[in-house]
């Protein structure tokens, strides 16, 4: 198998050969990945096997070197899913088998791939998130068929209370659903993503119109927003924020379906609410309720030096959760910028 490895942003046509390609998300283009590469100190490795104008087989990888977390690949870090591509006509385990070969070179301690269930079906998943899709129309009469009755009655409380959204494409959006996005983490217990990595999504995605910013406002506060990204005919939400102060506003529900309409008027086929934690029943609740299909999302960990595919143990630190909850912001965003090219 003559599979090589690649740097995709060597590649002018890269993102045309992905429509091309079934089974691509936009965690495939060179967006994404130059997002990632210029925020992270990762090394692209990207796995591909060509024939003439498609990808016979992509398998998208970032090569990890942390002195705090160790070396290890990864397909893809901060990304709901990236399934390996991989046609009928190639054998996945011979692709699988290269990428392993590749890590013990660099000494990786393990290889994560975020998807590719089809491929690892008799396999014993590292951790199974939750994903939902829903099929978009043209017909705003048949999104709103789609409605849960809950959702219909929050989208109207939110219009009646003089909640206002638009869409935009501004690096002053950014900044202020990065605030808003930063008080969110921080009632998680949980550090945000760091300042320059919400600049290179909006040079490499927002600018470039492979996707934007939705923001809800009262009475001139900046109250919710989410960020989303799209290619071809399907899109993603990728980040939610909000005020916890406004909540009873219901400014989430209005903010994900002025994204909503938009993407269906565009002529989209499909909206990815990315992932869900199992356990977490009420965003559950909350995909759910705009007619969206659930299915589950399967990482798979395989750990090089004994040839085994991992579980995870379910261990959480929530003495580090409750810490991070009582930071000041600033505070909070510096160990965010310092841990987070770690975490991958």
């Amino acid at each position: 198998m003559n599979l090589q490895i690649v740097n995709p942003l060597n590649y002018a046509e890269w993102d045309d050969l992905l429509l091309k390609t079934p089974g691509h998300s936009f965690f495939h283009t060179t967006a994404w990945a130059r997002s990632l590469s210029e925020s992270y100190p990762y090394k692209m490795t990207y796995f591909t096997l060509m024939e003439s104008d498609r990808f016979l087989a992509l398998v998208p990888v970032m090569d990890i070197r942390s002195v705090l977390t160790g070396r290890r690949g990864v397909s893809l870090p901060f990304t709901d899913y990236c399934e390996p591509l991989v046609a009928d006509c190639v054998k996945f385990k011979e692709v699988f088998d290269a990428i392993v070969q590749y890590g013990e070179q660099r000494r990786w301690a393990y290889f994560e791939i975020r998807g590719g269930e089809n491929h690892l079906s008799s396999v014993v998943p590292y951790t199974t998130f939750l994903g939902h899709a829903l099929e978009l129309s043209q017909d705003e009469g048949l999104l709103t068929s789609n409605l849960r009755d809950s959702t219909r009655r929050n989208i109207r409380k939110a219009i009646h209370s003089g909640v206002d959204v638009s869409i935009q494409h501004s690096w002053e959006a950014v900044m202020q659903f990065y605030y808003l996005n930063c008080m969110t983490r921080r009632e998680h217990g949980l550090p945000p993503q760091p300042l320059y990595f919400f600049k290179k999504v909006y040079d490499h995605i927002i600018s470039k119109n492979a996707g934007f910013v939705v923001l809800a406002s009262h009475q001139g506060n900046i109250i919710a927003g989410g960020v989303y990204f799209h290619t071809g005919k399907e899109a993603i939400y990728k980040y939610g924020a909000s005020d916890r102060r406004f909540q009873h506003l219901r400014a989430n529900n209005l903010v994900m379906w002025e994204a909503i309409k938009w993407y269906g008027r565009s002529g989209y086929r499909c909206f990815h609410f990315g992932r869900t934690e199992t356990d977490h029943h009420g965003l559950r609740q909350f995909k759910v309720g705009w007619g969206a299909k659930e299915y589950p999302i399967k990482y798979y960990r395989y750990q090089l030096k004994t040839g085994d595919f991992l579980k995870y143990n379910g261990k959480t630190d929530p003495l580090t959760n409750k810490i991070m909850r009582k930071m000041p912001l600033s505070l909070l965003r510096l160990v965010g910028s310092i841990l987070y090219k770690h975490m991958g």
